[in-house]
């Protein structure tokens, strides 16, 4: 790959949602947006090749599919026949200041999440559009196909288009209508770059780092509440450890593997913080509980000091609140802890049966380890061989690899 082919691939990671959310504020309209920004990242494979890359890739390109976007409408391809978005034409006088959110992205996000699509179709649209997030990626984190995936995704673009659904930015009497499913494209934004679905690397940091970013955005622009600063204290513990989930060769560490005294503590202090608010205001929603969970991980000063029973605990509390068979089976991992792998495995294998974390591999990653710790090395390395079918990190395969491995009986 040349330089400027590097560079442009990396200026797709990093800038397409700022470059698609300045773009949209121009055609109001998110298709012409998108075909605008990939018309200037084509425009930049050849002007960067003969010009170099510019110090600011993002503003360039910004600048480009603006121009691209204005032409368009200039030759007819106006408003008139497509989807109002973002600003009405009383609105487009409107300063920045006088809107309610402040960034052209998490404002983009928020008019994505319209209650008039579905909660699955306004999260899928977003993660896509948005955020730039692969379709493979959002299928994934759905546990669902490709196909299926990226067929939601049309038939929600198709709605937004045949139906001319009116949106506009919501004022802030509004917000709490959207408030969950932008939560929820948040936490799975940086859950994706967490831990990356496919490629080299376990962590994909620019997804990471736009997570936090929008997270500490939507805290200033809600700061009352709970349910954000419960987001903004997950993303916090997860990320104060970033920097020891692997080693130096970029092999995959277990969490009683990790260097304890690496980790972010004004990260996990903060955390704690706003786990404390949210918890002591009301009822604990879905992100507060796993921010709890996660900051009862970060405090910890070994892995053997873990409170796992208050960990069990509180996913008790979060199986109540969210009845989500991912949590099911996190919960699974705690009550190996505090009753055993026996206990543990019954309630994966329930999982197994109902089949709806088939295609999961963390599901088969999980069982394998519990099997492994009960000496049933054959089954546990069926079960591995499962869950490698079925990732596409190379970083995850490498671990799960040298757990297989490890599980062979002597011959």
């Amino acid at each position: 790959m040349s330089a400027v082919e590097e560079a442009i691939a990396s200026a797709h990671r990093r800038e397409w949602a700022y470059v698609l959310a300045a773009t949209v504020r121009v055609t109001r309209d998110i298709d012409a947006a998108e075909e605008a920004v990939q018309d200037a990242y084509v425009q930049a494979l050849s002007t960067w090749a003969s010009t170099g890359v510019p110090d600011r890739p993002g503003a360039w390109l910004t600048t480009v599919a603006r121009r691209v976007a204005l032409n368009a409408m200039r030759r007819g391809r106006t408003l008139a026949t497509r989807l109002p978005l973002l600003l009405g034409p009383e609105e487009a006088e409107m300063s920045e200041a006088a809107e309610p959110i402040p960034d052209d992205r998490l404002r983009l996000i928020f008019t994505c999440c319209h209650p008039a699509l579905a909660r699955e179709a306004q999260i899928a649209l977003t993660l896509r559009l948005v955020c730039g997030v692969a379709t493979p990626d959002i299928a994934q984190a759905f546990l669902v196909t490709e196909p299926t995936m990226a067929a939601r995704v049309t038939r929600a673009k198709k709605k937004i288009a045949a139906a001319r659904i009116p949106y506009a930015v919501p004022d802030a009497a509004a917000l709490p209508a959207r408030l969950d499913a932008v939560l929820t494209v948040i936490h799975l934004l940086y859950a994706t770059g967490h831990t990356a679905h496919s490629g080299a690397s376990l962590v994909r940091d620019e997804l990471t780092t736009r997570a936090m970013d929008l997270a500490r955005m939507l805290r200033l622009l809600l700061p009352a509440d709970r349910e954000v600063a419960g987001l903004l204290a997950l993303l916090l513990a997860h990320h104060a450890r970033r920097a020891t989930r692997t080693d130096d060769t970029g092999r995959l560490l277990r969490l009683e593997e990790q260097d304890r005294s690496v980790w972010d503590r004004a990260m996990i202090a903060e955390a704690d913080r706003l786990v404390v608010a949210a918890l002591s205001a009301g009822p604990p929603g879905r992100f507060s509980l796993q921010a709890a969970i996660a900051a009862l991980h970060a405090e910890a000063a070994t892995y053997e000091a873990t409170d796992w029973p208050q960990i069990l605990t509180l996913y008790d509390a979060l199986l109540r609140v969210w009845p989500s068979p991912v949590v099911a089976l996190n919960r699974a991992v705690a009550v190996s802890m505090v009753a055993g792998p026996e206990a543990a495995l019954a309630e994966v294998k329930r999982l197994e049966d109902e089949g709806r974390l088939a295609g999961y591999r963390y599901l088969y990653a999980t069982k394998a380890d519990l099997l492994s710790r009960l000496d049933r090395d054959a089954e546990a390395a069926e079960a591995y061989r499962a869950a490698l079918a079925l990732s596409d990190n190379v970083a995850e395969q490498d671990f799960l690899t040298d757990r297989l491995r490890s599980s062979r009986p002597a011959s």
